[in-house]
């Protein structure tokens, strides 16, 4: 009975198709016959692993080998043999080790399957808005330097009244095959340089790339409650493809600015508020402003200390897909007057002298005098 090709590799029957590349190109290295000379039990496990890599790595073959077994493919003498599922296919190395030599050696297909219409590049561009803009989302317009479709050709390259050609040397394949050894290797055409086409009256505004730089303007929409760092994707915005291919997609970073009297931590809002000795000390009402542009009402009690924080609930942060806000907590920061006159200073001595109005600082130096004995 064959072996599992999942136990053969080493990964489970859930495993991803990054996870089966990665199981079998430590495989492939560990097991290859120029790392083994002499040594049949490792070639032959290298075939195996290939041949199960080859099955598990194409979606519609790992289906059959899920419902079937081996059976799918070794009905007769190898895989696809008579009676199963995918019989009279060949098992093509050059096929199995495509996707590692591109990874590995930059040898292989592009993104655009190495033809002409190949996908055109994902750009970046980073926008800074205010904490305001945060709370509230906004749309913003943005100019980006980036590739179009060429007008004059439409994206085929060619001139008015022509177009491109097969390319001879490919056949259209846009790559080449070459056996290096016991491997057979794919590479772009040298001729057309992967484009699987030739253009022999290439347009005069593009020069035969079917696209042009060219700024471009467009609107973002930046949703309430966004954080620094977050990522908008605006698909099909990026540079245009190759001779008419899809274009890549536009990549907006947000970073929120600081802002000069909020802080944020998360969903919620910080805000540290100055008041007088007298405020804290006897109490009052002050108004704060909040990130909707209106002012709070905060009641500061009698004897309250610095560093006390208030909480308003829901005056926070919008919280992204959801119709919830965080709170805003106001820390007081109790002030010490400063260039009193005379008259005040006078003031404050008879009010110091007048009794014990310093719980905390008297029971701190209390214990002070107990530590040292009096």
């Amino acid at each position: 009975m064959s072996q599992d090709y999942y136990e053969l590799l080493g990964v489970s029957r859930t495993a991803s198709t990054d996870d089966l590349k990665k199981a079998f190109r430590k495989l492939a290295m560990q097991h290859h016959p120029d790392r083994n000379k002499d040594n049949k039990d490792s070639e032959k496990k290298f075939k195996e692993i290939n041949h199960a890599y080859d099955i598990l790595k194409d979606p519609e073959k790992r289906a059959a080998y899920d419902r079937y077994g081996p059976a799918a493919f070794e009905g007769g003498a190898g895989p696809g043999g008579p009676g199963g599922p995918f019989q009279g296919q060949s098992f093509d190395f050059g096929s199995v080790f495509g996707d590692v030599f591109e990874e590995m050696f930059g040898a292989g297909r592009g993104r655009g399957g190495g033809r002409g219409d190949q996908r055109g590049q994902d750009l970046r561009f980073n926008l800074e808005i205010t904490l305001e803009q945060a709370f509230g989302g906004t749309e913003a317009t943005v100019r980006v330097p980036s590739s179009v479709t060429c007008d004059s050709c439409r994206g085929s390259g060619a001139e008015a009244g022509s177009k491109p050609q097969q390319c001879p040397t490919c056949h259209g394949r846009g790559r080449l095959r070459a056996q290096q050894g016991f491997f057979t290797i794919e590479r772009p055409c040298h001729a057309c340089h992967g484009a699987g086409q030739v253009i022999d009256k290439p347009c005069r505004t593009c020069s035969g790339q079917g696209r042009v730089r060219r700024e471009k303007t467009l609107k973002v929409n930046i949703p309430a409650g966004v954080e620094d760092g977050t990522r908008i994707r605006l698909t099909g915005e990026g540079e245009a493809g190759a001779r008419g291919g899809p274009a890549g997609d536009l990549y907006v970073f947000l970073s929120v600015r600081r802002h000069q009297l909020f802080e944020r931590e998360g969903a919620d809002i910080h805000c540290r508020v100055p008041i007088s000795m007298v405020q804290a000390t006897l109490g009052s009402n002050i108004e704060v402003p909040t990130l909707d542009g209106k002012m709070a009402r905060v009641n500061i009690p009698a004897g309250a200390q610095g560093g006390h924080q208030f909480r308003l609930r829901g005056k926070g942060m919008p919280i992204m897909r959801s119709s919830q806000h965080g709170d805003m907590y106001i820390e007081i920061n109790v002030e010490t007057p400063t260039n009193l006159t005379a008259k005040q200073k006078e003031l404050l001595k008879e009010f110091e002298n007048a009794g014990k109005t310093s719980p905390t600082s008297e029971g701190f130096f209390s214990k002070v005098k107990e530590m040292f004995g009096g």
